[in-house]
């Protein structure tokens, strides 16, 4: 497979999915990831578009796509991850916690795609959460490194935040992080793990 290089043909999916199978440069992949920011953004390959922009180190690039295609969502009144969303339509939608009415478009019964079309998406959907992964993945930073969570690297990525925090269960317990921006851009981190757990830094 190595040998055929599929086309991504400017698709931010397979721009990802090649990136991170290791057929398209990481570099490639993020200048095709993000042409037009959010648009063209989908719910569940919005994921692994998040993870070969990772990939590519492009952190403050990733989280600011989050803030717009998933923030869209909480603009529109999300309370949970919707799982369709047609990020074009948000500047001239109702938002789903008010009735219909004429002069707006509702996003919930007159949009979506595919199979998604006339009130047949789900406004909770747990394919959309990738960001929740993504999150304590790359910001909070927190990679798994032994089976079993026994050895855990933490490595931050706070981008243009000042800072984050969050916990990870493990077998042994709640590994506890915050992570803090200092004046000078260095990061100051606690980390309460607990002892069965060994952590990199």
């Amino acid at each position: 497979m190595k040998r055929h290089h599929p086309n991504d043909h400017g698709n931010k999916q397979a721009a990802s999915l090649l990136a991170l199978a290791g057929i398209l440069s990481p570099t490639k992949a993020s200048s095709v990831i993000l042409h037009n920011g959010a648009n063209d953004f989908a719910t569940f390959y919005g994921y692994y578009m998040l993870e070969a922009l990772a990939k590519d180190g492009k952190y403050r690039e990733a989280m600011n796509i989050i803030s717009d295609y998933w923030g869209a969502m909480l603009d529109l009144g999300a309370t949970t991850f919707w799982e369709d969303f047609n990020y074009a339509a948000r500047t001239d939608a109702l938002p789903i916690d008010q009735l219909p009415n004429t002069s707006k478009f509702n996003i919930h019964a007159d949009g979506g795609d595919h199979c998604y079309v006339g009130l047949r998406a789900s406004l909770c959907h747990g394919w959309a959460s990738g960001p929740t992964a993504w999150l304590t993945a790359h910001v909070l930073g927190i990679q798994v490194v032994e089976p079993g969570a026994k050895v855990i690297r933490i490595q931050p990525n706070l981008g243009e935040l000042s800072f984050a925090e969050g916990t990870f269960p493990t077998p042994y317990g709640i590994v506890t992080v915050k992570h803090v921006k200092q004046a000078d851009g260095k990061i100051k981190s606690e980390i309460d793990a607990p002892k069965e757990v060994k952590i990199i830094r």
